[in-house]
């Protein structure tokens, strides 16, 4: 092996580099800058919301440290990274959008007496048992190295960053430089308890899990408390406040608008090789136009392909007489998601056993609509709506001759033969993730009670794969899936994305307007 080069390892991503480094560049380049800093910055549109959510924490954990990391930059080849998005958690609880910030911490630290928690008051009024801090990276000066040379951070690079003062407007946080922050959480871990989000930045918790055994605290403990933490985070998002639900109806608005780019796709899609990504493609230019971009991977399944569940590649062909199975939501600015799903005919048109097929799944979905409404007249659990549905999927497949036992049994916990076909659950509650709320409880997500300020989708389906040799041949290579974001209301619910088509006849009229003309 060759040993010629004598520069470090990690120095060579930059070999490719011609940056100058003489003293009189270094000098040059630090001069003639503005740097006024900003005077009319304003509160992030969450800002209003944040407080009570900060609140929360504090008081479901009096007495000790709470850590929540954004995460660090994640590298997607060599010395490129991936566009950056913070942990859910993180965002949550500052309110920060887009790509804001990497290598963050929000920190509750204890107060102590009740003259310290009076003394911070007026910087933490949202946590009186806590005296909270936005640890960040603040905007580095002109004469520095980081500003010109720095790829990952450099203003020259990627733009500037916040100031201390203005992230602190922004936020309505206190806000301290990063570059303390590791030894700010760390100290003093035998007399203070501290728990810190998992998941989100691995060097993070090595160096928090090094300072518990340090101070000889039980590590298993500790992972215990880590685990309750994210439980109550997750927890914390279940209902969604005035504020997130308009971030959700903005985010489906942007849905809308790429799903009609989509369907207006589907007869250039027949004449391309890797059609499926003529549509995907034209979901995601709206998204991204109009919002940050996707929440998730975009599904632009045709055919047999429909039938996988998290289809993903989309690399196959759209064939005249295709439905296609369009999953796709896209993420506003704030980070908030849609997760909508329409089947769509190829021509504009179902044929009968697709009909057949696709009114069977709408059936569904009325059911759990009407399930997931009555909760006004007594108690209806998140699982209930999924049960709605499922009675429905088992009478009909029992209609197509396909059960090998008795509807009843099918149904009964020993039986379940009706899953082959829809191996996937009702519902899932939706926000800044698309699965959101994830490390919840069962007793307060799956068995928990529908109340007021809930969201999560309704996605019955039916998939039938082309190698199935258990249905009959007309039914082989079709998969339908329809799928809303529903919003629970002190008087029912509301479908967030009743402005999409739905019915099979408004489905086929929005084909045949958007993208009229058969292709075969």
């Amino acid at each position: 092996m060759s040993t010629s080069s004598s520069d470090d390892l990690s120095d060579r991503v930059n070999n490719r580099s011609h940056r100058p480094s003489s003293n009189a560049f270094r000098d040059f380049v630090a001069s003639g800058w503005d740097r006024t800093p900003l005077t009319d910055v304003a509160p992030l549109p969450a800002a209003a919301w944040t407080p009570e959510r900060r609140a929360a924490v504090s008081r479901r954990f009096p007495g000790e440290r709470i850590v929540v990391p954004a995460g660090p930059l994640k590298v997607r080849s060599n010395d490129t990274d991936y566009r950056f998005r913070a942990h859910s958690a993180f965002i949550h609880l500052t309110g920060l959008e887009t790509e804001s910030e990497p290598d963050a911490l929000l920190v509750f630290e204890p107060n102590d007496t009740a003259e310290a928690a009076a003394s911070t008051a007026a910087v933490s009024p949202d946590a009186a048992g806590h005296t909270v801090t936005l640890w960040f990276r603040p905007r580095a000066g002109a004469d520095t190295e980081e500003f010109f040379s720095d790829a990952r951070y450099g203003e020259y690079w990627v733009g500037p960053r916040d100031d201390l003062e203005t992230m602190s407007v922004r936020t309505g946080i206190r806000t301290a430089d990063s570059s303390t922050a590791l030894d700010s959480v760390t100290k003093d871990l035998g007399s203070v308890s501290v728990r810190v989000v998992r998941g989100a930045d691995q060097a993070l918790e090595q160096a928090i899990d090094a300072a518990r055994a340090q101070a000889s605290a039980d590590q298993e403990t500790a992972e215990v408390g880590d685990d309750e933490l994210a439980e109550f985070l997750s927890e914390l998002r279940l209902i969604k406040d005035e504020h997130e639900v308009g971030q959700l109806r903005r985010a489906i608005d942007i849905t809308r608008a790429g799903f009609d780019r989509a369907v207006a796709s589907l007869q250039e899609a027949t004449r391309h090789p890797r059609g499926e990504r003529v549509i995907e493609t034209s979901f995601e230019s709206a998204a991204r136009l109009d919002g940050y971009g996707v929440g998730y991977d975009t599904i632009a399944a045709a055919g047999d392909h429909a039938c996988t569940l998290h289809w993903i590649r989309n690399d196959g062909t759209v064939r005249p007489g295709d439905l296609v199975l369009l999953d796709a939501g896209a993420e506003a600015d704030s980070l908030y998601t849609a997760d909508i799903t329409r089947t769509l005919p190829v021509d504009g048109t179902f044929t009968p056993v697709q009909a057949r097929i696709y009114d069977a799944v709408l059936e569904a979905a009325d059911a759990a609509f009407a399930k997931a409404a009555s909760h006004v007249d007594g108690p209806v659990r998140f699982r209930d709506v999924h049960a709605a549905a499922m009675e429905v999927i088992a009478r009909r497949l029992h209609d197509f001759g396909l059960l090998p036992v008795s509807v009843e049994e099918s149904l009964s916990d020993a039986g379940q033969q009706h899953r082959r076909w829809m191996v996937h659950g009702t519902s899932h509650h939706l926000g800044l993730d698309v699965h959101d709320c994830a490390q919840a409880r069962r007793d307060m997500y799956l068995d928990g009670l529908l109340e007021p300020g809930m969201v999560f989708t309704i996605e019955p389906g039916l998939y039938f794969k082309a190698a199935d040799q258990l249905v009959p041949a007309e039914f082989r290579g079709i998969g339908v899936r329809i799928e809303d974001d529903v919003l629970v209301t002190p008087d029912g619910v509301e479908n967030l994305s009743a402005g999409f088509p739905r019915t099979r006849a408004e489905v086929e009229a929005w084909v045949q307007q958007l993208a009229p003309g058969r292709t075969d």
